[in-house]
């Protein structure tokens, strides 16, 4: 006989951090399947990165202290950083970006900042002028790259373009304007 669902009372969340879902759940993404740094088992709990110091509870990575007994294991963005094998670029090109730089480096920052306060393997690896006048931004994860490319197309509107790679465990985001 199977268990009546109505009798199993809910989980207590009084100890969980809140959790907001992503705002692309339900899209596939280039690093949802065959990614290296995508574990295939979670890590043991609890798990601190000795790097960043993010830690591993309740089934993700948070900014939380991990406790002092905790297993030291560097993170997917950390493991990212340390081969430079970003799984996001994102390419600035056009004239409106050389003259109103400072402004978009700072949209960027601050969507950075936001992304990664709520979720640690969101980060930038970089950000770099190119000898073709592009400006390029490479992240650890490719939601995150694909979020900065909507900031942009949103605030300053322009042609947005992007591409998953699915061989190479990636998302490559063009903004012109």
């Amino acid at each position: 006989m199977k268990p009546n669902r109505a009798d199993a009372s809910p989980p207590s969340q009084a100890n969980s951090v809140p959790h907001s879902p992503k705002r692309d759940a339900g899209f596939r993404s280039a690093n949802d399947e065959d990614d290296p740094y995508r574990a295939s088992a979670k890590p043991a709990e609890p798990t601190a990165c000795p790097k960043c110091h993010a830690s591993f509870t309740e089934g993700r990575w948070t900014w939380e202290d991990a406790p002092e007994d905790a297993i030291s294991h560097m993170c997917p963005a950390c493991q990212r950083i340390g081969d430079k094998f970003p799984a996001g670029y994102v390419t600035i090109k056009g004239e409106f970006f050389k003259e109103h730089r400072d402004e978009i480096v700072h949209l960027i920052e601050n969507h950075e900042k936001k992304e990664k306060a709520a979720r640690p393997l969101q980060r930038i690896m970089g950000m770099d002028d190119k000898r073709d006048g592009t400006f390029e931004i490479t992240t650890t994860d490719s939601h995150l790259a694909r979020g900065i490319a909507e900031a942009l197309h949103s605030a300053y509107k322009g042609d947005l373009k992007l591409k998953y790679s699915r061989d190479e465990n990636l998302v490559r985001a063009t903004w012109k304007r």
